[in-house]
């Protein structure tokens, strides 16, 4: 089975599915696909307990990440950039909160 990067399945999806003003139905079609993942989950639907993908955790995934990319699409967003410079955002509140840790664990220390 192939591999595909998040950009070339954004690619893909935006060559087979691009309607630029349908924004709120894309959307929509998002917040039925996420209560599809929550049903999916609490009924803890697997594809490796069900031999097909149909219903499953996998597939509902699957559609959620669809929907945000036809979005992402729709607003002209490349997913991987955002992802990288969501990343950097998260890697330096990580480094802080990791500083203001061990600050704390000097001061109790101390006491």
């Amino acid at each position: 089975m192939e591999s595909y990067s998040l950009k070339e399945i954004q690619v893909h999806i935006k060559q087979t599915e691009y309607r630029p003003k349908d924004k709120q139905a894309s959307f929509l079609k998002l917040v039925e696909e996420v209560g599809e993942l929550s049903e999916a989950i609490r009924k803890d639907s697997r594809m490796t307990e069900t031999k097909s993908i149909k219903g499953t955790i996998e597939e509902e995934l699957y559609d959620v990440l669809y929907y945000v990319l036809v979005l992402a699409n729709q607003y002209g967003i490349d997913m991987e950039e955002a992802m990288r410079l969501k990343e950097e955002i998260k890697q330096q509140k990580m480094a802080k909160r990791k500083v203001e840790d061990e600050r704390k664990k000097l001061e109790d220390s101390s006491t």
